[in-house]
């Protein structure tokens, strides 16, 4: 299937940064920055609205996109990580800083997959599957974030 002509799968494949030969998540990562700095300075609930919005609309666009083309969870379905690097960033301000901490972050988590994370990869399936993991590594990065910004409470 040619990504490029079907609109689901060009979605899902992050407008085709998915068809990176080596490492398709960093590079749908990457396609999620530009995408950080338009909804950067929305106010936090229309922030959050848009976040949830493309996270239910990626249960389906992944799920979709995962059926043409018969392959479960494939590399090149990267709207998850635009969604995590998404959720990721919601708490901490728009400079390139912690958008470089933001990115680092969240790949560390989304590879490495900490309890429940890789739990949740290995046994829901399907567009819901794609997307929780990559939510639930933005949940933690964006923690992680937070931590960094309050000095860790102290």
């Amino acid at each position: 299937m040619e990504v490029f002509s079907d609109p689901v799968c060009f979605l899902a494949f992050g407008f085709g940064s998915g068809l990176a030969p080596i490492a398709p998540g960093t590079f749908g990562t990457l396609v999620a920055i530009p995408i950080y700095w338009l909804a950067a300075n929305l106010s936090a609930p229309v922030y959050a609205s848009l976040v949830i919005g493309l996270s239910i609309a990626g249960i389906y666009i992944c799920g979709r996109c995962e059926q043409r083309l018969k392959a479960e969870d494939h590399p090149g379905i990267v709207w998850d990580e635009i969604v995590g690097f998404l959720i990721t960033m919601m708490f901490v301000p728009p400079t390139w800083a912690w958008v470089l901490i933001g990115f680092l972050i969240f790949r560390l988590f989304d590879i490495w997959k900490p309890w429940p994370i890789g739990m949740l990869d290995r046994t829901v399936h399907g567009g819901l599957g794609i997307m929780l993991d990559d939510a639930l590594a933005g949940v933690y990065a964006a923690i992680g974030l937070l931590l960094l910004r309050t000095g860790f409470g102290i």
